[in-house]
């Protein structure tokens, strides 16, 4: 009986170690695809463009007729572009990280879950006190989601 006992608790350290760092893995892999979406897309300002009028207090078609306006669009594009790079970028980084230290430690653990947390957490200032209407907020919740499970799973890692 003691054996059959021994074997489950190995079991539940793996579980929990995979339940620890495949959330997180799932964080880059998110990050990375929507970094991919913004630096391919031809407009890609057209992605989130109900929440960017209800900011503007005006529809982007007044805005791009405007004449002073004229290189408004690829100063969007650039803008965009730069932000898809840096979500490509950091989600390149986390899914080294997961690779590089298999969140083996409870330092590695903690490092990761705090940069997310502080990360999350400035993003969702943003979004819920200019972009609240944003499709981005339900993207937001899972990102969060899986950061609130990698956490609850690490706790039942050993130190």
């Amino acid at each position: 009986m003691a054996h059959l006992v021994y074997k489950v608790k190995i079991v539940n350290k793996r579980i929990a170690h995979n339940l620890t760092w495949v959330p997180i893995l799932l964080i880059g892999i998110l990050t990375i695809s929507l970094g991919a979406v913004w630096c391919i897309h031809e407009q890609p300002w057209l992605l989130d463009k109900s929440p960017n009028e209800v900011l503007l207090q005006t529809s982007s078609d007044v805005l791009l007729l405007e004449k002073i306006n004229i290189g408004f669009l690829s100063y969007l594009k650039i803008g965009y572009r730069f932000l898809g790079l840096w979500l490509l970028t950091i989600g390149f980084l986390i899914m080294n990280y997961i690779y590089v230290t298999r969140m083996g430690t409870k330092t590695a653990r903690n490092s990761v879950f705090l940069t997310l947390i502080t990360a999350l957490s400035g993003v969702y200032y943003l979004l819920l006190n200019y972009l609240p209407s944003s499709p981005l907020i339900l993207v937001l919740h899972f990102l969060s989601f899986c950061l609130i499970i990698s956490v609850f799973f690490s706790r039942h890692l050993p130190d």
